[in-house]
């Protein structure tokens, strides 16, 4: 009987399949070695799981109605969903070149704005949120209280600044009016947008129903918008806990900052294929805990391209023992162990080699 995955020591049983919630891009600045790193990661989970006969049924949305994607498409001089569809479309082409498989399904805000409505309406029958001028609000005080994730600097990413007359300023927008020249829909509040959170929430219960075994997303969206995702979904629908295990993926860096482009440094994907083999780059993304921060250097590509050439000569080895093989499993199924597996498969070579190229999307 092959064992469960485990992730961060507890198990997750499964019953013949898998839905996995990937938080995905908002397109204006795709795609950075942070965006790849979480991807990846999804990738090589679902393709464990896959290896012991689960199906994975995966949604990774695409962010296309937010204010800084919208200020991009205006600096731009284009309309943000003609904006967004380009940003949509490298991204596309750079996760191809790292082996990451499409999801089953991607759906876009832009798609799902009557989903957020539905949300707010039901929010506001069940006396879970409040409507304040033309917004409706989720307090903060239903948010459960989170601790600062180890070796992470948990942060407010979202765009959204405190809504004026708010009851606290921490309370979420699931729907809000829109600005002058601002993109916006019909709704029983008036006209306007949806919130960042909500717009999650909404395409997450549309597409894989009240609640997913994984939740995926980098460590810097653990709190506030996955915990406010989270709680959204549950106020609406009863069931908990909306994510029966999280994958979040340890933040990529330079020089100790936060890959990001408000701080100057990114890493662009594309800009590395053109120098490394996509899967150096790959292996440089897994070589490592998923949970741990980490730094990103010019070294560590060339190690991981180093790397990759003594599996590939490992796997070219004959033979291999069948015990090894099943160890290989064993150590991407005790919390995606990929450096584990990678010692196993080049200490044995052969078969082990052969099998954990595959699963881990190398070969």
């Amino acid at each position: 009987m092959t064992p469960s995955l485990r992730l961060a020591g507890a198990p997750l049983p499964l019953v013949g399949r898998a839905r996995a919630y990937i938080c995905g891009i908002t397109p204006y600045d795709t795609t950075h070695l942070g965006h790849a790193s979480t991807f990846v990661w999804a990738d090589v989970a679902a393709r464990v799981l896959r290896r012991t006969g689960i199906e994975v049924v995966s949604c990774r949305n695409v962010t296309d109605v937010d204010d800084v994607l919208d200020a991009a498409a205006e600096r731009a001089g284009a309309r943000f969903d003609s904006f967004a569809a380009v940003g949509q479309f490298r991204f596309d082409h750079d996760m191809a070149s790292l082996g990451v498989r499409p999801p089953t399904h991607e759906p876009r805000a832009h798609n799902h704005v009557d989903g957020v409505v539905a949300l707010a309406a039901a929010l506001l029958e069940r006396g879970a949120a409040y409507e304040r001028d033309g917004a409706v609000l989720f307090p903060a005080s239903r948010l459960p209280s989170v601790e600062p994730a180890a070796g992470s600097r948990d942060a407010d990413t979202s765009s959204e600044a405190p809504w004026p007359g708010a009851d606290d300023p921490g309370d979420a927008l699931v729907w809000r009016p829109a600005q002058p020249g601002e993109a916006a829909w019909p709704s029983p509040w008036g006209e306007g947008r949806p919130g960042w959170h909500a717009e999650c929430a909404a395409m997450a219960l549309t597409v894989l129903g009240p609640a997913v075994d994984l939740h995926v997303g980098g460590a810097d969206l653990r709190h506030p918008h996955h915990t406010t995702q989270a709680a959204l979904a549950e106020a609406v629908t009863g069931v908990a806990p909306f994510a029966r295990a999280r994958l979040h993926v340890g933040t990529v860096r330079v020089d100790g900052e936060k890959m990001a482009k408000s701080a100057g440094n990114l890493l662009l994907v594309g800009e590395l294929l053109e120098t490394h083999p996509a899967a150096a780059v790959r292996l440089l993304l897994l070589d490592r805990p998923w949970a741990q921060p980490w730094d990103v250097t010019t070294a560590a590509l060339d190690d991981a391209a180093a790397r990759l050439e003594r599996l590939y000569g490992a796997a070219a080895r004959y033979g291999g023992s069948e015990a090894a093989g099943g160890a290989v499993l064993e150590r991407l199924l005790d919390d995606l162990d990929v450096p584990g597996a990678l010692d196993v498969a080049e200490t044995e070579g052969g078969d082990a080699a052969r099998t954990t190229l595959a699963v881990l999307g190398l070969a």
